[in-house]
């Protein structure tokens, strides 16, 4: 697979991984135990997986939050329910979101537990070696719902891209809020407001971040976009990244490839046409 065509192809199938940021039933299955909504719902049920860590680890991993919000959240959110409960109720969200945003007719479609299972293939070439994230996802059993079944493998895939993502970003000599302010003046994924508002950074901390970046000739600060030079780098990440994350996708080829976003796309359009994501969150 060129790399750059299994990258975008990670990226059109994203939103069927992402919902779970973004439902409202995820968010109540966890608030339900004690946690905290928003946030430190987010927080509880992505990390679940690793275990009982502090804050530490979720903000390393996480990278481009406030590490002064995640100890707000982490490990106050283990206080109130396990990583093991956490985790099961994220996914009674997502089965009630998938089927909320799609209908049991279309989760019925045989396709999903064939693309599940391609899914099961493509990960057994993930290396966990320097990818927590990952690592700490790929240890869950897989669920016996197709439908959850696949929302797990694209959620390993996204986790391990992730975790190349954030080496990549280092690489560029990045920290956690110069890649959030640098990504958003690419004018793709996160407005600032929603960056800033989420991620928890001020505006005095933006501005600064912002100021370091004009400082290496990649940003116009004033204009909030990436000079030639920030364009170049973001693209070197973006090449970075997906080289990185190339492996489960030379696994299943484009033949494998191209089944899933047959079985994927649809159910993608399904989740955006039933407003998966809120407004004003992405550009």
């Amino acid at each position: 697979m060129d790399p750059h065509a299994s990258g975008r192809a990670a990226r059109q199938l994203e939103t069927l991984h992402a919902m779970c940021y973004f439902a409202p039933e995820v968010d109540a299955e966890l608030a339900g135990l004690g946690i905290r909504k928003g946030r430190g719902t987010y927080f509880a049920g992505r990390a679940a997986p690793m275990g009982r860590v502090g804050a530490g680890p979720v903000a390393a991993t996480f990278f481009v939050f406030n590490p002064a919000l995640v100890a707000k959240l982490v490990p106050a959110c283990w206080e109130a329910a396990s990583p093991e409960d956490a985790y099961a109720a994220r996914l009674r969200g997502v089965d009630a979101a998938y089927r909320r945003l799609l209908g049991d007719d279309a989760l019925a479609d045989p396709g999903i537990a064939e693309a599940a299972d391609l899914l099961r293939g493509a990960v057994e070439a993930c290396d966990p070696a320097g990818r927590a994230l990952y690592a700490a996802h790929a240890d869950l059993d897989w669920p016996e719902v197709p439908h959850l079944a696949l929302w797990h493998g694209l959620t390993l895939l996204r986790e391990y891209r992730g975790d190349g993502h954030v080496a990549a970003l280092l690489a560029a000599g990045l920290s956690g809020i110069e890649a959030l302010v640098s990504h958003t003046a690419t004018g793709t994924g996160f407005t600032v407001g929603a960056a800033q508002l989420t991620r928890a950074w001020s505006p005095e901390e933006w501005a600064a971040a912002s100021a370091s970046l004009a400082g290496r000739g990649l940003l116009d600060a004033e204009a909030g976009t990436l000079t030639a030079d920030g364009e170049a780098m973001r693209a070197s990440v973006e090449a970075a990244t997906d080289e990185l994350a190339a492996a489960p996708w030379d696994v299943i080829g484009e033949s494998g490839t191209q089944r899933l976003k047959e079985v994927g796309m649809p159910l993608v359009k399904g989740m955006l046409a039933g407003g998966v994501f809120p407004e004003g969150v992405f550009a």
